[in-house]
Order: structure tokens, then C-alpha cells, then sequence
């Protein structure tokens, strides 16, 4: 970081801390504590009001600001929610380059609008693999009255339907009453975190399999102690399975980046592919998909399940 710049965020940590001292300054910047104190002088010769305490450091004389840019909340989210995506999903300069910007933006909005865009944002988080754009997406609908609800809380009702009856029996299609504690956007699927009280737990639905979404007049309580960034599911995937793929397949392999995959180990006749799934039919399309690359190993059912499978295929071929 060059001169000019440091003296810019210089002025700028002062502005969002208040009192720091010349020993946290260069912890901050990485420099040695004559350099802070070099910066400092130049700053108060460029006009700049820095007050010197001993004992307690340097701050801004009261009333002193920085042009302010004109941020609502709803603004400012934006911009963080994108400096989130980039610090996520790019490589170290950028992540970097996205934690100085969201400092820099940060420092400039006013208490209360940093207080309601982090509300806001509290709402919303990111997760691995590819992203949609929900502003052309047929769940934006959907993407804004959760949110709503979310920020809120407001009970939704809403049909569900899934792509398989549950392992005990449950219904394909349920009207759900479930109070929202978030959205999360993981490979490439919008997803709500909300306890459902039809199963009386929390339970994620994905926003695809929604329908008839309305958003009631009923109120409900988040717990105090649920936070989204931190929350990890109960993870429920018990069943292994077993495969051996071609060598050749193993850089499209990784490239999958496929949810249950759990390990591959290399071997004299392939790649030994394992996967965690809860039933064997979550692997069934995506095994497929590989044709000829790919054999099951275990478990047998899963076996017979393809070949099953395959066997219908050629009927209709």
C-alpha cells in the first residue's frame, strides 16, 4: 500500500473506531510504528484534524467527516452482499481487495444504516458452488417475500413438493406453516432455513419445489442464540456407496464438486469414488450421468437398482 492510500485508510479506521493508537495503526497496515507516526504529521499538514492523546492514540477532532457517500440501507446490502460473493468466491488478492473495500464502505454509512443493512444481511448468506441470478429467475417472487418474512418474522404458508415421498412414508405434496430464519443460495440453489412446524425441527426447502406462497399476519420469535452464518445442518447422509470410475474421468471428477461425494482414492484398477447420501436413490441420475465410466461396487441394491434402470432404458431404445 502506497503512502496516499495508507493516509486515506488512516483517516478512515479513525472515523469507524475512534481512538487508536499508533501501535494498533501499524498492526492494522503492517508497517512499523515511525511510519504511522510519519503519516499522522502529514495528514495534520494536509488540514486533516488528528488529535494525539498520550497514552490513549490518535483520533479525529469531533465533527470532522469525510464527504459522505448516500447509502440507504438497502443500498449499502447490496454492495456488501456482492463484497461477500467476491471474498467467497475469488482468490486471496481479491478476497483482500473486497475486505478493504467493505471497511472503506462501512466507515462512511451512518450508525443506524450499518445497524439495518447488517439486519439485512443477516438474512441472506452464500454457500458454494454456482450462483443464479434471481433478478431474471422465476423465484425472484418467491426470493422477496421470504425475505420479507425473514426480516420480519412472519409465518409463511406454502406447498411442497418433493421429488420423493419421505423414508417414512411421508406425502410427495404437504402445505407447510413454517416461520423463516434465512435464505441460503448453495450450488447454485435457493434455499430456506425455517422451522417447520408440521415436523416440529427446522427443515430446508428449496424455493424450486415451492408453490402457493403466502405470507400471514402471524408473528413468531427467532431464537435468540439461532445465527445463520455459523448454523451447520445435522448431517443425515448415513449411507456409503461405493464406486469405481475410469482414471481418465478423475479431473471431471473434482470438477463435479458433487455434495456427496466423500472421498476418491486412487487404485490399480480406477478411481475409488465413495459418497455419503441418505438414500441410494440420491446418487441414481447422478451415476448415471457418467455411462460407462463409472460401476457400482456396493451396495448390491444399488446394483441391481441400475442395471434395473438401464435395462428399461434399452426398452425404449
Amino acid at each position: 500500500m502506497n503512502k496516499t492510500d495508507r493516509m486515506l485508510a488512516i483517516v478512515l479506521e479513525l472515523q469507524r473506531k475512534g481512538t487508536l493508537r499508533a501501535a494498533d495503526l501499524a498492526a492494522v497496515f503492517e508497517t512499523s510504528v515511525r511510519t504511522i507516526y510519519r503519516d499522522v504529521q502529514a495528514l495534520c499538514e494536509a488540514g486533516v484534524p488528528v488529535a494525539g492523546s498520550p497514552g490513549q492514540g490518535y483520533s479525529l477532532m469531533e465533527g470532522y467527516f469525510l464527504p459522505p457517500v448516500g447509502f440507504i440501507a438497502e443500498e449499502a446490502v447490496v454492495l456488501l452482499l456482492g463484497l461477500d460473493f467476491v471474498e467467497y468466491r475469488f482468490d486471496a488478492a481479491y478476497k483482500a481487495s473486497a475486505l478493504a473495500a467493505r471497511s472503506k464502505i462501512e466507515a462512511i454509512l451512518p450508525q443506524t444504516v450499518q445497524a439495518e443493512s447488517a439486519r439485512m444481511r443477516s438474512a441472506w448468506k452464500l454457500v458454494g458452488g454456482g450462483t443464479r441470478a434471481c433478478g431474471d429467475d422465476p423465484l425472484s417472487d418467491h426470493l422477496s417475500l421470504l425475505r420479507l418474512a425473514v426480516l420480519e418474522e412472519r409465518l409463511v404458508r406454502f406447498r411442497y413438493t418433493k421429488t420423493k415421498p419421505d423414508a417414512d412414508g411421508g406425502d410427495r405434496e404437504s402445505i407447510r406453516d413454517a416461520e423463516p430464519y434465512g435464505l441460503v443460495q448453495a450450488a447454485g440453489n435457493w434455499l430456506l432455513v425455517a422451522y417447520c412446524r408440521l415436523r416440529g425441527d427446522i427443515r430446508h426447502f428449496r424455493l424450486s419445489r415451492i408453490s402457493e406462497l403466502t405470507v400471514t399476519d402471524e408473528r413468531f420469535r427467532r431464537p435468540a442464540d439461532f445465527e445463520l452464518q455459523s448454523y451447520r445442518p445435522a448431517d443425515d447422509r448415513n449411507v456409503f456407496v461405493r464406486l469405481l470410475f475410469r482414471p481418465d474421468l478423475e479431473a471431471l471428477l473434482r470438477e463435479s464438486d458433487y455434495f456427496y461425494m466423500h472421498a476418491i482414492e486412487p487404485s490399480p484398477e480406477g478411481l475409488l469414488v465413495t459418497l455419503r447420501v441418505r438414500r441410494h436413490e440420491d446418487a441414481l441420475q447422478w451415476i448415471l450421468g457418467w455411462g460407462a465410466g463409472v460401476a457400482v461396487l456396493e451396495p448390491e441394491q444399488l446394483r441391481l437398482r441400475v442395471r434395473q434402470e438401464i435395462e428399461d432404458m434399452l426398452k425404449r431404445y
